[in-house]
């Protein structure tokens, strides 16, 4: 995970100095604002990998003399089937009608979209393993 903290470190460098250069140019605060925002998302991701690396120190893919049978065992788990994903689809198509038609309709999408999510987020939540 350090590798890819120091990418991602170079990555908000590059953004700081973009942003720093353009800001001072340009005086656009719609493009200031996106290259913030950039700046900030790949600062989110350099400190995860960072603190990552921190607390479980190197992978085995990391380390120079490792084996292939370290990273063997189960992947994780991967529900079988689920009516969740269909319900937030039909949300999501209701919430951009709403959109266009009624608040009414919009608010009948938003919570379908809401359950949905909340559902297919703790349907496996008190699962062991």
């Amino acid at each position: 995970m350090r590798t890819e903290a120091a990418v991602f470190a170079v990555v908000s460098g590059f953004f700081l100095v973009v942003g720093v250069l353009y800001g001072v140019w340009s005086q656009d605060p719609a493009g200031i604002a996106a290259l913030t925002v950039a700046l900030l998302m790949s600062l989110l991701i350099t400190f995860f990998f960072a603190v990552n690396y921190v607390r479980r120190g190197p992978r085995p893919e990391d380390r120079k003399k490792s084996d292939v049978s370290e990273r063997a065992g189960s992947v994780d788990f991967f529900p079988p089937s689920s009516p969740w994903p269909v319900t937030t689809a039909a949300g999501a198509a209701v919430l951009a009608l709403g959109v266009v038609y009624a608040v009414w309709l919009f608010l009948i999408g938003l919570g379908l979209v809401m359950a949905g999510v909340c559902a297919m987020a703790f349907q496996y939540a008190g699962r062991e393993g």
